[in-house]
């Protein structure tokens, strides 16, 4: 519940308009209740025949079980204004008013015959019906769209609160979920969350009220007759709370497989061309059809548990109405009006407590999903800004990596390495597969924390600039490029307000103009999703395009070059020539044709660095470098 009531408080400005919600609330069983008493004073006729000539005991009128001509007779003339004469329901209720013998309906009822005249004016009767229509039409009006206001603006929040923190989590966190759990809980759980809260306001606020105030108006009415609602409400309790348990751990276990469905999901949308080509859809069809069978399972004990819950309080409370009923007419001796207004008055009280069970059900779906968000939003940023960090302004001398060892979970990538790169100098990293080549490139803009050593930006760790500043100053082209669903245009800017003249020139420089002039509206052509309607060399030199037109001091580029062709990337090459002495490159490529222009070669094995030089030096000091290069050197020549 705590989680509820903090996503409820997560923005301040919701106070107000909850606070309207609860006064609608209390509005609408306002309505509810006067609904009750406005059909009671129009089946109040007038007074009750066996009260109005019963005997009195304790100085009030109490209703006689049976009366003979002779007891009527011997009462008329104290009722009559005159000693013989016709007895009017005006006389009959000011001799009951005098006796104690008049219910508090028919009291209302003569206080509104006496001032408005509603029994012999049709008109006025209708107007204070139509009032008690319209004072309840209006409070639900307000209560309904209230809660729908809360329901929106809290999910609103919470969506905006959970993307705006996953942006703000290392690149660590993104390795223990998979995007199909992240996606789930973000679009699905807000909305569970909001709603639980509405449901949350009406089972602790308004049902308590509703039940407090229309019990009072029950004892005022029949002190007696109430107490059979005592009886009947904790077989009302009981079902309530075993299905409410029920419903959570079926609701968490829900929550769980619309994770595993929705991951099956994106791992066929994300692999649809090697699933086809591959001729798998069966398999896909499969672990699809396994996790949807497992939701559909699930669907239907949360079904059973939900919709038992209507049924059964709904029968003891038929039967506790019955109760009522039978103990009203021939127990306590109440009048027709009375009898209609106090079982009206029990489908007030008794329908929250009926609704108590349903509202329930969703604020334990909503507590499940609150946990589920909120074991992501209490998730502490492992990378943050140090107290006092700077930000990186102007890029002077050297980065430079001191005794840097780095660990994905429980396995070293990097061990020890140590190597500078010069301001203006390129620099390359080569060597096998899973040496730990990428991972330097993800170590340098900070996207995670190493372990042991540091990595140094003018002398100063990378922990004494601003995150911000730091990958300001850094741009990088990955290996598969990001493109997302706009224009050629703002694919290359990515946010930022560059010149179309400055875009242009990227795009040169690229050797992506080429074809971009060729493309429907240029630099105004929109892309498809990730970018597929353009070929994988056209969508790297569009990233390489985006990594230029940034013109930070310092270039990343990871196999930027691994899907152009031998013209495109000769022509990137040339690029990446002209910027020497110019940018601080960092260049990880497989291609040796890409990095002969480097300064210095790194070259590294299981995560250590076994030689760095010019490639001829490496050639001539470093026996596996020579044959990686003698590799590659004749497959590139084959090709």
């Amino acid at each position: 519940m705590k989680l509820l009531l903090k996503a409820a408080l997560l923005n301040r400005k919701h106070l107000s308009l909850l606070f309207i919600t609860v006064i609608a609330m209390f509005m609408l069983t306002v309505g509810s209740q006067l609904e009750m008493l406005a059909l009671g004073v129009v089946a109040k006729t007038g007074p009750d025949f066996f009260t109005l000539f019963g005997k009195q005991q304790e100085g009030k009128l109490k209703a006689a079980p049976s009366l003979s001509l002779d007891e009527v007779e011997s009462r008329w003339d104290a009722i009559a204004s005159s000693p013989g004469g016709a007895i009017t329901p005006h006389e009959a209720d000011m001799y009951m008013s005098a006796h104690g013998g008049t219910s508090f309906i028919q009291k209302l009822a003569t206080f509104l015959d006496t001032h408005f005249d509603i029994h012999s004016n049709l008109i006025r009767l209708a107007c204070v019906l139509v009032f008690v229509a319209l004072f309840k039409a209006l409070s639900l009006f307000v209560h309904r769209y209230s809660t729908k206001l809360v329901s929106i603006r809290v999910s609103r929040d919470l969506r905006q609160q959970y993307f705006d923190h996953i942006q703000s989590l290392p690149m660590s966190f993104y390795h223990d979920y998979d995007t199909g759990s992240l996606s789930a809980r973000v679009a699905g759980d807000a909305g569970v969350v909001a709603q639980a809260i509405n449901s949350m306001l009406l089972n602790y606020i308004q049902a308590p009220f509703a039940v407090l105030t229309t019990l009072i108006a029950c004892f005022y009415l029949s002190w007696k007759l109430s107490l059979v609602v005592f009886v009947g409400f904790p077989l009302m309790v009981f079902p309530i709370i075993y299905i409410a348990k029920k419903i959570k751990e079926i609701s968490k276990q829900m929550q769980r497989n619309q994770e595993g469905i929705a991951s099956v999901l994106l791992d066929f949308l994300g692999g649809i061309m090697t699933i086809k080509v591959f001729a798998m859809e069966d398999l896909s069809r499969r672990k699809y059809l396994e996790e949807n069978y497992k939701m559909a399972k699930l669907e239907e004990r949360s079904a059973r548990y939900g919709i038992a819950a209507r049924p059964i309080l709904h029968s003891v409370s038929s039967m506790f109405f019955a109760a009522v009923i039978l103990s009203g007419l021939y127990l306590f001796r109440l009048g027709p009006a009375e009898l209609l207004v106090f079982c009206g008055l029990l489908y007030v009280f008794y329908e929250p407590v009926k609704k108590f069970a349903e509202e329930n059900n969703n604020i334990f779906r909503g507590v499940a999903a609150a946990e589920r968000m909120y074991e992501v939003l209490n998730i502490t940023p492992s990378i943050q800004d140090a107290p006092g960090a700077q930000d990186l302004t102007h890029f002077k001398d050297q980065i430079e990596f001191r005794g840097v060892s780095f660990r994905y979970r429980d396995e070293w990538v990097l061990r020890d390495l140590n190597f500078t790169i010069k301001r203006g100098e390129t620099v390359a990293l080569v060597g096998p597969t899973g040496s730990g080549k990428s991972t330097i490139a993800k170590l340098l803009p900070r996207l995670y924390d190493i372990q042991k050593g540091e990595i140094l930006i003018d002398e100063k760790p990378l922990c004494a600039y601003t995150q911000r500043s730091l990958r300001e100053s850094i741009a990088f082209v990955p290996q598969k490029p990001f493109l997302f669903f706009d224009t050629i245009r703002e694919n290359i800017a990515f946010g930022r307000d560059f010149s179309d003249a400055k875009i242009q020139g990227a795009a040169k420089s690229a050797h992506a103009e080429e074809f971009i002039v060729r493309l429907p509206g240029s630099y105004g052509y929109k892309l498809e999703e990730s970018g597929k309607n353009l070929s994988g060399g056209q969508q790297q030199r569009l990233a390489i395009a985006r990594a230029l037109v940034k013109e930070a001091p310092i270039l990343v580029m990871d196999e930027a070059t691994s899907s152009l062709d031998a013209v495109s990337e000769g022509k990137i090459r040339d690029a990446i020539c002209e910027l020497h002495g110019k940018l601080t490159q960092l260049i990880i490529a497989h291609r040796f044709s890409t990095i002969e222009h480097a300064d210095r070669i790194v070259y590294l094995e299981q995560g250590r660095m076994v030689a760095q030089g010019t490639k001829e030096e490496l050639l001539a000091s470093c026996p596996n470098f020579k044959i990686m290069y003698q590799m590659m050197h004749y497959s590139e020549n084959q090709s």
